[in-house]
């Protein structure tokens, strides 16, 4: 091959690099004034007479959160059951199957709890906003606000961002409750150990280090979903395959950024424990 052809492949190469890096910072940056603006109208939109609407919140919290409830419990039941299950397949090896209430504790807590909950909360609640901030996109509604003199954050992005932050880690509570029971039910049977000891054992393996880790990894869940979910619907083009494809995209990113926010959130722990 030509050296001319060498360098130019090579030049084609960085540019592509430094445009995909490019339009990562202008992501970033704009998810941050995103979740600027939408924190300077929650708290200072009543003195400028533009408050975020409290009947938006409600409904965006009972959609995401009273309306996940039947999912959240069905999901969180059947992780606790399987840790419960394979804590006590694996321990039986040892002769320690007593100590499973531990493993099932933390596990719940710390780790399936506030993971369970984000991704059910991103694949129903994170791609209808991003179908629906998309689909006001291309019909120009967005422009209509502005006309109107409303401003699209304050009507559209603060009551989401409000809801999720107050739904997911309630969700997240509500997850924990129901993987930790259900652990409970099956080693109650198998092991004959009765739901006051279980509990005292629960109680026991946990303290508020570990219900810290878990709520906080709930709040930076629940942001990300938000935004990541607005930006996508924000960012469509073209008619309605714009908007599906926005729409698998937000539940793509918002599922990816969780689990990698979560490994950052084990590892950080990990290091400073």
């Amino acid at each position: 091959m030509p050296p001319t052809s060498t360098s130019g492949s090579v030049s084609d190469f960085l540019e592509r690099v430094g445009r995909a890096a490019t339009s990562s910072f202008a992501e970033f940056g704009f998810a941050g004034v995103l979740v600027a603006q939408s924190l300077f109208w929650l708290f200072f939109g009543p003195r400028l007479r533009q408050p975020v609407r409290m009947g938006a919140i409600i409904a965006q919290m009972r959609e995401v959160g009273i309306n996940a409830i039947p999912i959240v419990a069905v999901l969180s039941t059947a992780i606790g059951a399987v840790l419960a299950m394979q804590g006590i397949i694996s321990l039986k090896k040892f002769g320690a199957e007593s100590q499973v209430t531990f493993g099932i504790a933390i596990s719940m807590v710390r780790e399936f709890a506030p993971l369970i909950t984000g991704i059910l909360v991103a694949g129903r609640s994170g791609s209808a906003l991003a179908a629906r901030i998309g689909t006001m996109k291309i019909n120009q509604e967005m422009d209509a606000l502005e006309v109107m003199g409303i401003n699209p954050v304050r009507f559209l992005v603060a009551p989401a961002l409000f809801a999720m932050i107050v739904m997911v880690p309630a969700l997240t509570i509500f997850s924990g409750f129901m993987g930790l029971y259900a652990g409970g039910l099956y080693v109650g049977i198998d092991l004959s150990v009765s739901m006051d000891a279980y509990i005292t054992q629960v109680i026991d393996a946990l303290d508020a280090a570990d219900v810290l880790h878990g709520f906080a990894k709930s709040i930076a869940f629940a942001v990300l979903i938000a935004i990541i979910g607005v930006m996508n619907g924000a960012g469509v083009q073209g008619g309605a395959e714009g908007v599906g494809k926005a729409t698998t995209r937000s539940v793509v990113q918002a599922i990816s950024a969780i689990v990698i926010t979560d490994m950052i959130f084990v590892l950080m722990a990990t290091q400073m424990g």
